[in-house]
């Protein structure tokens, strides 16, 4: 039950708690004990599965550091993450997707605080071929998504790989059948670069999916990574936190077409590229695409990873613990160090973007 209002008491215990969450940051990130002393505090975690990674390696350090936090993670996809962070299910939902225009305004307490930069790839099961770096542009993959490109031989694949041998095979379009994040930033990568893709199908965390014959659904990153590797001639969209996986299968990965024209690989330099043109845009709240940057160097998907969490918690409790976690996290001595960082090939948030970040864990009560 939300409490509306507080007497003195409450409001004294508030700023105690709020004390209480800045000695929490120091202990956690020096890897002393728990500064709470109260009984265990359990906080859900649901969402993204391109976020699910780096929780799973955030949660032991945080927690070896407060140990009355009890952290689940569950990998359920951006729109059961946002859906569940709504209504109360999940204290946190995680998703690459920041809430749209219409859902902040039916539930304005809620807010979509940036924890990290991911990035995107573009993947392909085709032998003989998966050990180079195909190209593929906006326009391409749009094609091939509306069922308009059908063969790997299309010519207007062959006119930006020129001296590739390309097979006369069907390619199999992958996409994920469930509310997703990557499906977000993928489509928005579609609409921003392809007019009509666009204006007809646009983007969301669910989307139309025209019918392709032979397209495939998949649950999830890892249903994805799946997918692709036991459909030959599939291609695929993919989280960057799951490279090893695509290295280990042996799959392709693209050089996509940016809005200069140049195609780039996601590497930790053309993420780099891309952030340093879309990060001075980012709002107070922080609601912002930051796909399809300009620059010759800029990898065309990249997005904040967002924590999607109510600023009214039911318990001054819960709202600590969580102010204290995610401060914690966008901490470049906490869950932004390089380490944790480079384990799931993501950036650390700029500094301009912690203080956003920063502002808005402030707000959690």
């Amino acid at each position: 039950m939300r409490l509306l209002s507080r007497n003195k008491v409450e409001k004294t215990r508030n700023r105690s708690f709020r004390k209480g969450a800045v000695l929490a940051l120091a202990l956690a990130v020096a890897g002393a004990g728990s500064a709470f002393a109260a009984s265990q505090i359990n906080i859900l975690e649901t969402g993204s599965s391109l976020l699910y990674p780096l929780f799973n390696l955030w949660v032991p350090a945080f927690t070896k550091a407060q140990p009355n936090i009890k952290i689940t993670t569950q990998s359920t996809g951006s729109g059961t993450g946002i859906s569940q962070s709504v209504a109360g299910i999940a204290q946190i939902g995680a998703s690459d997707a920041y809430l749209s225009n219409a859902l902040q305004r039916m539930h304005p307490t809620m807010l979509s605080i940036p924890l990290a930069i991911s990035s995107q790839m573009v993947n392909y099961n085709v032998p003989g071929l998966n050990k180079k770096h195909l190209k593929l542009s906006g326009p391409v993959l749009a094609a091939i998504y509306e069922g308009k490109i059908t063969k790997w031989n299309d010519s207007r694949i062959a006119q930006i790989n020129p001296g590739m041998h390309l097979p006369d095979h069907t390619i199999v379009p992958v996409h994920r059948s469930d509310g997703s994040g990557d499906t977000f930033i993928f489509t928005q990568y579609l609409s921003f670069s392809t007019p009509e893709w666009g204006n007809s199908l646009s983007y969301g965390t669910s989307v139309s999916w025209p019918a392709v014959q032979g397209g495939l659904g998949a649950v999830g990153n890892p249903g994805m990574v799946t997918a692709l590797k036991g459909t030959k001639y599939s291609v695929a969209y993919i989280g960057i936190s799951y490279k090893h996986a695509i290295d280990a299968a042996g799959m392709g990965i693209a050089a996509l077409g940016n809005k200069d024209g140049k195609f780039v690989l996601p590497t930790p330099k053309t993420v780099s590229a891309a952030a340093a043109k879309m990060v001075p845009k980012t709002p107070k709240d922080e609601r912002v695409s930051l796909i399809f940057a300009p620059g010759p160097d800029s990898y065309p998907i990249i997005n904040y990873e967002y924590a999607i969490v109510n600023k009214r918690q039911p318990s001054a409790d819960t709202a600590a613990a969580l102010r204290t976690l995610f401060t914690w996290a966008i901490s470049s001595k906490g869950g932004n160090a390089p380490h944790f960082m480079d384990a799931v090939h993501f950036a650390p948030l700029p500094p301009s973007v912690v203080k956003l970040s920063q502002a808005q864990i402030d707000q959690i009560q």
